[in-house]
């Protein structure tokens, strides 16, 4: 179904900054293309890179090969372990078959395994706010099983039950919603006084900045888009949150999926992607909008972002061949 273009009288779209891809995942895309250059094809991944369906097709299309299981990997092999990171469990069975690994883990997923593992070695129940499956979640899980409690909502941060409640300590998944998140931890601490968490919030810096700037212009917006794909949980709680200030939200992986229904009599449309949803797609949704409703475009500028991390440390010197 489409809208006709006279629907709308004028529309402008106000496009978030800081918007798309985070420095975790640019160093993981750099990382597996700068392993294709030095390695060749085939080349393994452990799960998706990063969790944008255009982004693996692309990679899929060039020789890449994502795995699920470890044994999927022939002996000797490259393997590259995603931004999302994995578990020690993981590593062992990667060493077993003797494979060359190269790990992209986004360095911010990693700090939370340290405190994962630091928390566990001091004795204490660690509650992992989270949600069950995500590939982050898996790996972090995977670093202390005996002594975590995955905590998804507000009810299970009721219930759950401990050892020894003075001694117990919280993690966060780095892609949550801040508000989401505030409220378990709040919960948390409510039936637990001494309750302890990270010296720094786990929940990265990028998923702070593009939720903070989907809350200053959604209240703006008659209707708002998220780029992104639907199993990336940061694009997801951006959509989450826009929707949550009263408008319809819609994530799209692209342009192919928006319906032009969507923007009958609106005149403001909300526009942001999420960190792991490429610039381009971005742009290919704003000149559909353009060429279907003569929109205008005006940047809402939150704050500049100048993380940058490098490559990881098996590709920071020239292979010997």
């Amino acid at each position: 179904m489409e809208a006709s273009e006279k629907q709308v009288k004028t529309m402008r779209i106000l496009l978030a900054f800081p918007r798309g891809f985070c420095a975790g995942v640019n160093m993981a895309i750099e990382t597996v293309e700068t392993a294709l250059q030095w390695f060749g094809t085939p080349l393994y991944v452990f799960h998706e890179i990063v969790h944008n369906q255009h982004v693996v097709q692309t990679f899929s299309n060039r020789g890449v090969i994502f795995v699920n299981d470890i044994d999927e990997v022939p002996p000797g092999s490259v393997l590259v372990f995603s931004a999302h990171g994995v578990s020690p469990e993981v590593r062992e069975k990667a060493r077993q078959r003797q494979l060359r690994t190269i790990d992209a883990t986004c360095p911010l997923v990693t700090k939370v395994h340290r405190e994962v593992r630091r928390f566990a070695d001091q004795g204490y129940t660690i509650f992992l706010i989270g949600h069950a499956g995500h590939d982050e979640v898996i790996g972090t899980l995977g670093e202390a099983p005996h002594a975590i409690r995955l905590i998804q909502s507000v009810a299970e941060a009721e219930t759950v039950e401990v050892p020894d409640p003075d001694k117990v300590a919280y993690t966060t998944q780095t892609t949550l919603s801040i508000l989401d998140a505030a409220q378990i931890v709040a919960r948390l601490r409510e039936r637990f006084p001494k309750l302890v968490g990270p010296a720094k919030d786990d929940i990265c810096y990028a998923t702070q900045n593009r939720q903070e700037a989907v809350l200053a212009i959604a209240p703006q917006c008659d209707v708002f888009l998220v780029v992104g794909s639907q199993n990336s949980s940061n694009s997801r709680r951006l959509a989450e949150i826009a929707a949550s200030t009263g408008i319809p939200a819609y994530l799209v992986d692209g342009p192919q999926e928006i319906d032009l229904a969507w923007f009958a009599g609106k005149e403001t449309v909300g526009l942001t992607a999420g960190a792991s949803a490429p610039e381009h797609l971005v742009q290919e949704c704003i000149r559909l909008l353009q060429e279907k409703f003569g929109a205008t475009v005006e940047e809402v500028f939150l704050r500049e972002e100048h993380v940058h991390f490098p490559l990881p440390a098996e590709l920071r010197l020239v292979p010997s061949h």
